[in-house]
């Protein structure tokens, strides 16, 4: 919450009388409490002191993430200023890596001499208030791409980050693994008294009970997602989602046997069930407290991310005969128009490119299925242990789509990690699979079903978007990080890839810009 100091205004000093307990308060601005700055104390009913003075009055402006109705849209009107400060990958509100906005796009700080006094300039810049904690060593995850600020020293006045004095980083000088982050102060809304869960195993895992209309009762699990178990996890206070649970019947440890919300759907960023879309009328096809709503929940998380650079350096074109084709046929990774084609002979034309999955978050990434239900592919001799793991598609520069490709997790592990992490997982010998924090998993470009038919394309200036995790049938900290994008320019024989970027590395301006990007008249692609 902001202060301001409102307008002397007529109190109720008639109905109750004033006791004075504080004089003399004078505070630096980044102190967490009142009771932390400098004050004097009255002691007993001093009634008669405070001479030409009154009590001091605040009021509070609630901050952009707890402003509702009227307060929301006074703001609304002069907050045209683009932000340049962000958290993400946290699990709670007024909590994440601390991340700053220079030449429109989206960059980490390091965290030599980051402390208390500088955490507090973001939360309060941010609309939290005072700071809690200052982390380091990427306790909230490592980002990717600019580190754009070092040895940041604020004095604990400053409006903003960007005021406080700081170093320009150099390659040497700090590493994502680095990257400061915050824990904010922030006000009590009493959302966890609206919900909670009961009968699991433990305390971050249960069927959900939500307070709605003054009366418990359960929520339909119909169209129950990891988007909406994210928002209730959130609500609880439990960190992130694990699992979002369609059945509980064995979680029935409750009284409760009323649904009293269905048909909610949540983006995810909402911070209590009922500020997600919902019915207004309960409706569910399974009424019963076997089919309600349910969550695993657990304090950390994964986080993938696609190493953008790479793409835009390996991907080209081949015409490859359908006859080396039938396994990817089999596998619905070719165009619709491939049915129609005179196979074994001709050929398909491909946009091959190759894939670098990190995984950058606080938990491994592993596959929502366990080995016992992998689906075997005979052609290509290897476990799906996802449905889909990746979309692929070509878009016009107004997202039509034009052509579209997916690629099934046939095999994730540990291709390379960094210095000082080892490999886990491996699919050699049906070996458990997934992304070790701090790993990633390497899809070459010659990997069938690594690549989207064009085959059908015209020349034209296009969008290449890849998307990870699409379903998001597995958790993760942050899904706005999961896409991909870069501009291309294909002339019917060879295509040019540039400007690749993930979905939220840039500024607002910088995204229009790029979905705004006229197209290349000639091949140079600067």
């Amino acid at each position: 919450m902001v202060l301001t100091s409102p307008a002397p205004r007529r109190l109720s000093a008639h109905r109750h009388p004033l006791n004075y307990r504080l004089h003399s308060v004078s505070c630096l601005g980044h102190e967490a409490h009142l009771s932390l700055c400098s004050f004097e104390f009255y002691r007993g009913n001093a009634t008669g002191v405070c001479k030409g003075g009154m009590p001091a009055v605040v009021g509070c402006v609630p901050g952009p993430l707890f402003a509702t109705g009227s307060a929301q849209k006074k703001k609304r009107r002069p907050q045209q200023v683009q932000k340049r400060l962000r958290l993400k990958g946290g699990a709670r509100p007024g909590e994440g890596r601390v991340e700053v906005l220079r030449n429109n796009e989206w960059g980490t700080v390091c965290d030599d001499r980051w402390n208390l006094v500088s955490a507090g300039v973001v939360c309060r810049e941010l609309g939290f208030g005072s700071a809690k904690e200052a982390l380091t060593g990427a306790r909230m995850g490592q980002g990717m791409g600019p580190i754009h600020m070092n040895e940041v020293q604020c004095a604990g006045s400053e409006k903003s980050l960007w005021s406080c004095p700081h170093k320009n980083i150099t390659k040497e000088g700090c590493k994502h693994s680095e990257d400061a982050g915050v824990r904010c102060n922030i006000p009590s809304m009493g959302y966890e008294n609206t919900i909670r869960i009961v009968g699991g195993r433990t305390a971050f895992e249960g069927r959900v009970e939500v307070k709605h209309a003054g009366r418990w009762g359960t929520v339909c699990s119909t169209g129950w997602s990891t988007t909406e178990a994210m928002v209730a996890c959130r609500q609880l206070g439990l960190g992130y989602a694990m699992h979002a649970v369609t059945e509980t019947w064995y979680w029935d440890a409750s009284n409760v046997t009323e649904m009293v919300l269905s048909g909610v759907k949540c983006t995810g960023q909402e911070m209590t069930l009922s500020h997600c879309r919902h019915h207004d009328t309960v409706t569910c096809q399974k009424t019963g407290t076997r089919f309600a709503a349910g969550v695993i929940c657990s304090e950390t998380a994964s986080d993938l991310l696609l190493h953008a650079p790479l793409v835009q350096e390996t991907a080209y074109i081949e015409d490859r005969p359908l006859h080396m084709l039938y396994c990817a046929a089999e596998e619905n990774c070719l165009s619709s128009s491939a049915r129609q084609a005179n196979w074994p002979y001709g050929h398909r034309r491909l946009l091959r490119f190759s894939s670098q999955i990190h995984n950058n978050g606080r938990a491994d990434f592993r596959p929502k299925a366990g080995r016992h239900s992998w689906v075997w592919h005979e052609c290509h001799g290897h476990y799906h242990s996802m449905d889909i793991f990746t979309h692929y598609d070509l878009l016009t520069p107004n997202g039509t789509k034009v052509a579209e490709g997916h690629k099934a997790s046939f095999c994730l592990e540990d291709t390379e990690c960094q210095e000082d992490v080892g490999k886990r997982y491996e699919c050699a010998n049906f070996g458990e699979q997934g992304i070790t924090v701090g790993c990633w998993d390497l899809y070459r470009h010659d990997i069938d079903c690594q690549w989207i038919d064009i085959t059908d394309v015209r020349p034209g200036n296009y969008i290449l978007q890849v998307v990870i995790n699409p379903r998001y049938e597995v958790a993760e900290s942050d899904f706005t990080n999961n896409a991909m994008k870069c501009n291309c320019k294909y002339d019917g024989h060879r295509i040019w890839v540039h400007n690749c970027h993930i979905g939220d590395a840039l500024s607002e301006e910088g995204n229009r810009r790029f979905e705004q990007y006229p197209g290349q008249l000639n091949n140079q692609v600067v």
